[in-house]
C-alpha cells in the first residue's frame, strides 16, 4: 500500500495552558482567547513532552497527537536530518511565558548530564521579549566568577541574588541561554521561549515562596551544583537586532536556529527538507499559505513544505532544528 504523503500546508495545534504560582493573565489576553483558569504562566504552543503532547486543532489531521503525525509521516513532517538525529522525536518545545511574579532562580543541565541522569535532552533555550512592564528585569548569568563552594554557601544564606547578572528588559530584546547558565525571568515580562524538548529544571532559589498548601517548593542545590557554568561573561544579552532587515538570525545553537521576520507586504520563504519550521506570530496578522495566523498563534510547517508565501503585516519568529 502506497504511503500517504503529508499535505504541504501549515499545521495548527491547540495550546496547553499551564497554571503556576508565578503566572498571571497576560497570555490569554495576548492570544485573544478567554482566560481558562488562574495564574496562567505558560502556553505550550508545540510540545512532544510526555503527557503534554500537542494535539492538532483543525484541518485534515484534527485530533491527532504530534507523536502520531511523526509516526505517520516521519521525515516529511520533521525533516530528514531531524528524523535521523532525534530518532523520530520532536526536538523543540515552544512556549509563551507570562511572569506575573519572578520565576525561581534556576539552571538546566546540558545534554550529556541530562542524558546520564534523566535519559533526556538537556535544555538550551532562547527568549524574545514581547512585552515588558516598567522596570522589568531579566536575570541571566553571573556578575562575577563563582566557585561551586561559594554557590552552595550563597544558597544556604539566601544571598544568591547578589551574584546574578541583572538586565533591564525591553520589547525586542533577545537572550540566548545555553544549558548551564543560571537565570530567572523577572516579574512583568511576557516572552516567547524556544528550547530543547526537555522539562528538566533545577531550582536554585525561590524567594521563600509557599504554595496554596503552605509548602515551600523543592530546591535542587546539589543537582544544580554540577550543572552550572560558573564562568563570568562580559555580555549576556544578544546583539541588538537590525530593524532594517526583513529577516535576521537572532539565535543559533546545535539544536535550533531562530530568525526574526518583519513583514510588511509579501515575502517568500524557501527551505530545504532537512527540518520542519515553527512560525510564531508575535505581532499583526499574516497569511501563511492559505492559513491566516494572528498575534499569539503558532503553526508548524512540515519539512516537505520547502516554500511558503507570507502576506500581511506582522512580526514573526521562525525556528528550525
Amino acid at each position: 500500500m502506497k504511503k500517504k504523503m503529508i499535505k504541504k500546508e501549515p499545521i495548527r495545534f491547540a495550546p496547553y495552558f499551564k497554571s503556576v504560582i508565578w503566572g498571571g493573565e497576560k497570555i490569554c489576553r495576548y492570544k485573544g482567547v478567554e482566560q481558562t483558569g488562574p495564574n496562567i504562566g505558560e502556553s505550550w504552543e508545540i510540545s512532544e513532552v510526555r503527557g503534554h503532547e500537542s494535539v492538532v486543532s483543525e484541518g485534515p489531521y484534527k485530533g491527532m497527537l504530534i507523536t502520531e503525525l511523526i509516526e505517520r509521516f516521519g521525515s516529511e513532517l520533521v525533516g530528514k536530518d531531524v528524523m535521523e538525529r532525534y530518532a523520530g522525536k520532536f526536538p523543540l518545545l515552544v512556549k509563551l511565558i507570562d511572569a506575573n511574579d519572578n520565576l525561581s532562580v534556576q539552571v538546566h543541565p546540558d545534554d550529556e548530564l541530562a542524558m546520564s541522569r534523566h535519559g533526556s535532552l538537556g535544555k538550551s533555550e532562547m527568549w524574545y521579549i514581547i512585552e515588558a512592564e516598567k522596570d522589568a528585569k531579566i536575570y541571566s548569568g553571573l556578575n562575577r566568577p563563582l566557585t561551586p563552594e561559594e554557590y552552595v554557601g550563597k544558597v544556604k544564606d539566601d544571598s544568591i541574588e547578589d551574584v546574578l547578572a541583572v538586565h533591564d528588559s525591553h520589547p525586542g530584546d533577545v537572550f540566548f541561554l545555553p544549558a548551564g547558565r543560571v537565570h530567572s525571568i523577572g516579574a512583568g515580562n511576557l516572552l516567547a521561549e524556544i528550547q530543547e524538548s526537555s522539562d528538566i529544571t533545577y531550582r536554585i532559589y525561590d524567594y521563600g515562596r509557599r504554595d496554596a498548601q503552605g509548602n515551600t517548593r523543592e530546591l535542587h542545590t546539589e543537582l544544580a551544583k554540577d550543572a552550572i557554568d560558573y564562568t563570568h561573561y562580559d555580555d549576556y544579552k544578544s546583539t541588538p537586532v537590525d530593524d532594517s532587515l526583513a529577516e535576521v538570525e537572532i539565535a543559533k545553537c546545535d539544536h535550533f536556529t531562530v530568525n526574526r521576520i518583519l513583514l510588511d507586504g509579501k515575502i517568500q520563504l524557501k527551505y530545504d527538507d532537512s527540518s520542519f519550521t515553527v512560525l510564531m506570530c508575535l505581532e499583526g496578522k499574516v497569511s501563511v499559505g492559505d492559513m491566516m495566523v494572528k498575534k499569539g498563534e503558532t503553526v508548524l510547517l512540515p519539512a516537505a513544505m520547502t516554500c511558503v508565501t507570507l502576506v500581511g503585516k506582522g512580526l514573526l519568529l521562525a525556528a528550525r532544528s
